[in-house]
């Protein structure tokens, strides 16, 4: 199940639509491929805004699944929660801490109250099931992480 779980990703990173942060993706042809180069998914981070405590490039859209690289720096993050989808995390690069659960605080959501931290670092994967609270902290240096979100069965 492993194996297969990650060879889906793979295909879903190697083939992705590209668009440049800020403007909405191109809808993706559902007839060809789409391709994004590792150069270009390096290139499209090293624009990202660096002032800001989250920022993605959104590598893939083919409705309702979408795949962004986001690059978290190491200041505070706010808190969410997802009712309709869950997010499955790759850790590319940096290490950091998730909190999940708990009792949002704050509007909008600034942090998380009794919820459980585990620890990860490049390579690692994480799953928030959608409707759990989860927020990313103890970000010593910039991390990069491949996020999917997935919407609920139906």
């Amino acid at each position: 199940m492993r194996v297969l779980v990650v060879a889906s990703i793979c295909v879903l990173f190697s083939a992705p639509a590209f668009a440049q942060r800020g403007t909405p993706p191109p809808a993706t042809d559902r007839t060809k491929l789409s391709y994004m180069s590792a150069a270009e998914v390096a290139d499209a981070i090293a624009k990202l805004p660096k002032d800001r405590a989250n920022s993605s490039v959104r590598v893939f859209t083919l409705a309702p699944y979408n795949v962004n690289i986001e690059h978290r720096q190491p200041m505070a993050q706010g808190a969410s929660v997802h009712p309709d989808t869950s997010e499955l995390f790759y850790v590319l690069e940096g290490s950091a801490t998730m909190v999940t659960g708990g009792k949002l605080v704050g509007d909008p959501a600034k942090t998380i109250e009794g919820g459980v931290s585990q620890k990860f670092a490049k390579g690692d994967w994480l799953i928030v099931p959608s409707g759990v609270n989860h927020q990313f902290i103890d970000i010593k240096s910039p991390i990069t992480i491949l996020s999917l979100h997935l919407p609920n069965a139906k």
